[in-house]
Protein backbone atom coordinates (compact mmCIF):
# COMPACT_ATOMS: atom_id res chain seq x y z
CA UNK A 1 0.00 0.00 0.00
CA UNK A 2 1.08 3.61 -0.55
CA UNK A 3 -0.12 7.00 0.56
CA UNK A 4 0.59 10.50 1.77
CA UNK A 5 1.63 10.86 5.39
CA UNK A 6 -1.17 12.58 7.29
CA UNK A 7 1.24 13.57 10.07
CA UNK A 8 2.97 16.15 7.85
CA UNK A 9 -0.18 17.12 5.92
CA UNK A 10 0.75 14.94 2.98
CA UNK A 11 4.19 16.43 2.38
CA UNK A 12 5.83 12.98 2.22
CA UNK A 13 4.81 9.77 0.47
CA UNK A 14 5.34 6.28 1.85
CA UNK A 15 5.04 2.73 0.50
CA UNK A 16 4.50 -0.31 2.74
CA UNK A 17 5.12 -3.97 1.92
CA UNK A 18 4.27 -6.80 4.30
CA UNK A 19 4.51 -10.58 4.08
CA UNK A 20 6.99 -13.43 4.53
CA UNK A 21 10.42 -14.24 3.20
CA UNK A 22 10.42 -18.00 2.64
CA UNK A 23 13.38 -20.35 2.37
CA UNK A 24 15.28 -23.33 3.73
CA UNK A 25 16.89 -22.62 7.09
CA UNK A 26 20.21 -24.33 6.25
CA UNK A 27 22.70 -22.06 8.04
CA UNK A 28 22.73 -20.64 11.57
CA UNK A 29 21.43 -17.06 11.74
CA UNK A 30 22.03 -14.64 14.64
CA UNK A 31 23.11 -17.67 16.64
CA UNK A 32 19.82 -19.46 15.99
CA UNK A 33 20.72 -23.04 14.99
CA UNK A 34 19.57 -24.02 11.53
CA UNK A 35 16.75 -26.54 11.26
CA UNK A 36 17.30 -27.65 7.66
CA UNK A 37 13.58 -27.08 7.22
CA UNK A 38 11.32 -24.58 5.53
CA UNK A 39 11.14 -21.29 7.45
CA UNK A 40 8.95 -18.20 7.18
CA UNK A 41 10.48 -14.85 8.18
CA UNK A 42 7.64 -12.39 8.74
CA UNK A 43 8.53 -8.85 7.68
CA UNK A 44 7.17 -5.38 7.04
CA UNK A 45 8.94 -2.53 5.21
CA UNK A 46 8.06 1.16 5.15
CA UNK A 47 9.77 3.22 2.44
CA UNK A 48 9.76 7.01 2.27
CA UNK A 49 9.81 8.22 -1.35
CA UNK A 50 11.65 11.42 -2.30
CA UNK A 51 12.07 12.48 -5.95
CA UNK A 52 10.93 9.03 -7.10
CA UNK A 53 13.60 7.28 -5.01
CA UNK A 54 13.70 5.61 -1.61
CA UNK A 55 15.17 8.07 0.89
CA UNK A 56 14.39 6.28 4.16
CA UNK A 57 13.38 2.75 5.18
CA UNK A 58 12.11 1.12 8.35
CA UNK A 59 12.17 -2.68 8.41
CA UNK A 60 10.73 -4.99 11.07
CA UNK A 61 11.29 -8.77 11.09
CA UNK A 62 9.91 -11.31 13.56
CA UNK A 63 13.10 -12.97 14.81
CA UNK A 64 11.34 -14.67 17.74
CA UNK A 65 9.14 -16.51 15.21
CA UNK A 66 12.27 -17.96 13.57
CA UNK A 67 13.45 -19.14 16.99
CA UNK A 68 10.10 -20.85 17.56
CA UNK A 69 10.24 -22.52 14.15
CA UNK A 70 13.72 -23.82 15.03
CA UNK A 71 12.29 -25.48 18.15
CA UNK A 72 13.35 -22.82 20.66
CA UNK A 73 10.88 -21.14 23.00
CA UNK A 74 12.59 -18.06 24.46
CA UNK A 75 9.51 -16.65 26.19
CA UNK A 76 6.70 -18.03 28.40
CA UNK A 77 3.63 -19.60 26.83
CA UNK A 78 1.88 -17.10 24.53
CA UNK A 79 -1.53 -15.74 25.44
CA UNK A 80 -2.53 -15.96 21.76
CA UNK A 81 -2.10 -18.68 19.14
CA UNK A 82 1.21 -19.44 17.44
CA UNK A 83 0.52 -19.47 13.72
CA UNK A 84 2.03 -18.51 10.36
CA UNK A 85 0.31 -15.19 9.72
CA UNK A 86 -1.85 -15.17 6.57
CA UNK A 87 -2.64 -12.31 4.24
CA UNK A 88 -6.04 -10.59 4.24
CA UNK A 89 -9.19 -12.71 4.16
CA UNK A 90 -10.30 -10.81 1.06
CA UNK A 91 -7.11 -11.68 -0.92
CA UNK A 92 -6.84 -8.08 -2.15
CA UNK A 93 -3.71 -6.93 -0.37
CA UNK A 94 -1.70 -6.39 -3.57
CA UNK A 95 -2.90 -3.06 -4.95
CA UNK A 96 -1.47 -2.32 -8.39
CA UNK A 97 -4.20 0.07 -9.52
CA UNK A 98 -5.29 3.43 -8.12
CA UNK A 99 -7.63 3.18 -5.14
CA UNK A 100 -10.60 5.44 -4.47
CA UNK A 101 -9.30 8.37 -2.33
CA UNK A 102 -12.68 8.59 -0.58
CA UNK A 103 -12.30 4.98 0.60
CA UNK A 104 -8.71 5.68 1.68
CA UNK A 105 -9.90 8.64 3.75
CA UNK A 106 -12.64 6.51 5.36
CA UNK A 107 -10.03 3.93 6.36
CA UNK A 108 -7.67 6.52 7.85
CA UNK A 109 -10.51 8.25 9.72
CA UNK A 110 -11.64 4.97 11.27
CA UNK A 111 -8.09 4.02 12.32
CA UNK A 112 -7.59 7.46 13.86
CA UNK A 113 -10.87 7.20 15.78
CA UNK A 114 -9.94 3.77 17.13
CA UNK A 115 -6.46 4.89 18.22
CA UNK A 116 -7.88 8.03 19.84
CA UNK A 117 -10.32 5.90 21.86
CA UNK A 118 -7.54 3.48 22.81
CA UNK A 119 -5.15 6.16 24.05
CA UNK A 120 -7.93 8.00 25.92
CA UNK A 121 -8.68 4.83 27.88
CA UNK A 122 -5.04 4.13 28.74
CA UNK A 123 -4.58 1.35 26.16
CA UNK A 124 -7.43 -0.61 27.69
CA UNK A 125 -10.70 0.16 25.92
CA UNK A 126 -13.90 -1.32 27.42
CA UNK A 127 -15.38 -4.01 25.20
CA UNK A 128 -18.38 -1.86 24.23
CA UNK A 129 -15.99 0.84 23.08
CA UNK A 130 -13.99 -1.66 21.04
CA UNK A 131 -17.16 -2.78 19.29
CA UNK A 132 -17.70 0.76 17.98
CA UNK A 133 -14.69 0.44 15.66
CA UNK A 134 -13.98 -3.32 15.44
CA UNK A 135 -15.98 -6.12 13.82
CA UNK A 136 -17.16 -8.72 16.31
CA UNK A 137 -15.21 -11.36 14.36
CA UNK A 138 -12.00 -9.33 14.17
CA UNK A 139 -8.71 -11.13 13.47
CA UNK A 140 -5.65 -9.86 15.34
CA UNK A 141 -2.31 -11.13 14.05
CA UNK A 142 0.20 -10.38 16.81
CA UNK A 143 3.96 -11.00 16.90
CA UNK A 144 5.58 -14.22 18.07
CA UNK A 145 5.72 -14.11 21.85
CA UNK A 146 2.15 -12.79 22.03
CA UNK A 147 0.39 -14.61 19.20
CA UNK A 148 -2.83 -14.27 17.24
CA UNK A 149 -6.42 -14.06 18.43
CA UNK A 150 -9.98 -13.94 17.06
CA UNK A 151 -13.11 -11.98 18.07
CA UNK A 152 -13.33 -8.80 20.12
CA UNK A 153 -13.80 -10.76 23.35
CA UNK A 154 -10.73 -12.95 22.89
CA UNK A 155 -8.63 -9.99 21.69
CA UNK A 156 -9.38 -8.24 24.95
CA UNK A 157 -8.73 -11.38 27.02
CA UNK A 158 -5.63 -12.67 25.22
CA UNK A 159 -3.81 -9.45 24.36
CA UNK A 160 -5.26 -6.20 25.63
CA UNK A 161 -5.81 -7.31 29.24
CA UNK A 162 -2.34 -8.94 29.70
CA UNK A 163 -0.80 -5.81 28.14
CA UNK A 164 -2.71 -3.47 30.43
CA UNK A 165 -2.29 -5.60 33.56
CA UNK A 166 1.45 -6.15 33.12
CA UNK A 167 2.55 -2.66 32.13
CA UNK A 168 2.29 0.75 33.75
CA UNK A 169 3.08 4.41 32.99
CA UNK A 170 2.29 3.78 29.32
CA UNK A 171 2.97 6.95 27.30
CA UNK A 172 2.35 7.52 23.59
CA UNK A 173 5.45 8.86 21.82
CA UNK A 174 3.96 9.38 18.36
CA UNK A 175 4.38 7.82 14.93
CA UNK A 176 6.74 8.42 12.03
CA UNK A 177 4.04 7.98 9.39
CA UNK A 178 0.32 7.24 9.13
CA UNK A 179 -1.39 6.61 5.79
CA UNK A 180 -4.04 4.54 4.06
CA UNK A 181 -4.86 3.22 0.61
CA UNK A 182 -8.28 1.82 -0.17
CA UNK A 183 -9.42 -0.49 2.63
CA UNK A 184 -5.93 -0.77 4.12
CA UNK A 185 -3.98 1.57 6.35
CA UNK A 186 -1.35 1.67 9.02
CA UNK A 187 1.56 3.30 10.79
CA UNK A 188 4.78 2.74 12.71
CA UNK A 189 6.55 4.46 15.57
CA UNK A 190 10.23 4.53 16.54
CA UNK A 191 9.31 4.29 19.38
CA UNK A 192 5.51 4.30 19.55
CA UNK A 193 5.22 3.87 23.33
CA UNK A 194 7.25 4.01 26.51
CA UNK A 195 6.30 2.12 29.66
CA UNK A 196 7.43 0.32 32.79
CA UNK A 197 6.86 -3.34 33.57
CA UNK A 198 4.88 -3.91 36.74
CA UNK A 199 5.38 -7.67 36.47
CA UNK A 200 3.99 -10.50 34.37
CA UNK A 201 4.06 -9.18 30.81
CA UNK A 202 6.11 -11.65 28.70
CA UNK A 203 7.18 -13.21 31.99
CA UNK A 204 9.20 -10.17 33.06
CA UNK A 205 9.54 -9.17 36.72
CA UNK A 206 8.54 -5.72 37.89
CA UNK A 207 11.07 -3.03 37.00
CA UNK A 208 11.62 0.72 37.37
CA UNK A 209 13.25 0.83 33.93
CA UNK A 210 11.37 2.89 31.35
CA UNK A 211 11.50 0.90 28.12
CA UNK A 212 10.45 1.91 24.63
CA UNK A 213 8.33 -0.19 22.31
CA UNK A 214 8.58 0.07 18.53
CA UNK A 215 5.25 -0.93 17.00
CA UNK A 216 3.74 -1.44 13.53
CA UNK A 217 -0.02 -1.67 12.95
CA UNK A 218 -1.57 -2.54 9.59
CA UNK A 219 -5.38 -2.66 9.31
CA UNK A 220 -8.07 -3.78 6.89
CA UNK A 221 -11.39 -1.97 7.00
CA UNK A 222 -14.61 -3.77 6.11
CA UNK A 223 -17.47 -1.28 5.78
CA UNK A 224 -17.50 0.93 8.86
CA UNK A 225 -15.48 -1.41 11.09
CA UNK A 226 -11.93 -2.74 11.28
CA UNK A 227 -11.79 -6.43 10.43
CA UNK A 228 -8.10 -7.40 10.54
CA UNK A 229 -4.97 -6.08 12.25
CA UNK A 230 -1.36 -7.17 11.64
CA UNK A 231 1.04 -6.24 14.44
CA UNK A 232 4.82 -6.12 14.63
CA UNK A 233 6.61 -5.26 17.88
CA UNK A 234 10.40 -5.19 18.24
CA UNK A 235 10.22 -7.43 21.30
CA UNK A 236 13.95 -8.20 21.29
CA UNK A 237 14.69 -4.48 21.67
CA UNK A 238 11.96 -4.05 24.29
CA UNK A 239 13.33 -6.95 26.36
CA UNK A 240 16.98 -5.93 25.92
CA UNK A 241 16.27 -2.56 27.53
CA UNK A 242 15.06 -4.45 30.58
CA UNK A 243 18.30 -6.42 30.84
CA UNK A 244 17.03 -9.53 29.05
CA UNK A 245 19.25 -10.30 26.05
CA UNK A 246 17.20 -13.06 24.41
CA UNK A 247 19.74 -13.91 21.69
CA UNK A 248 22.66 -13.74 24.13
CA UNK A 249 20.90 -16.02 26.59
CA UNK A 250 20.11 -18.49 23.80
CA UNK A 251 23.80 -18.62 22.77
CA UNK A 252 24.91 -19.25 26.34
CA UNK A 253 22.39 -22.08 26.78
CA UNK A 254 23.35 -23.74 23.48
CA UNK A 255 27.06 -23.66 24.39
CA UNK A 256 26.47 -25.71 27.56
Amino acid sequence: MAGANILDNGQTEWVCSMGHLVGLFDQDWLGIPSSGKLAFLRYVDFHKITDDKISETACFVDIISIMQQAGLNPLPLQTGASIITPGPQTHDGLMFTKQDPIESARTMDLITRMITDLLASGVGSPIDELRQTWHEGMLWWGPAGIGATYTVERYQKQHQRPFRDGLTEIAFQGHVTEFAEGNFGGFFGWPSLTMKNKGGFLGLPASDITAEMRVVDIYRRDGDKLAENWIFIDLLHFLYQQELDVLGRMKRILRR
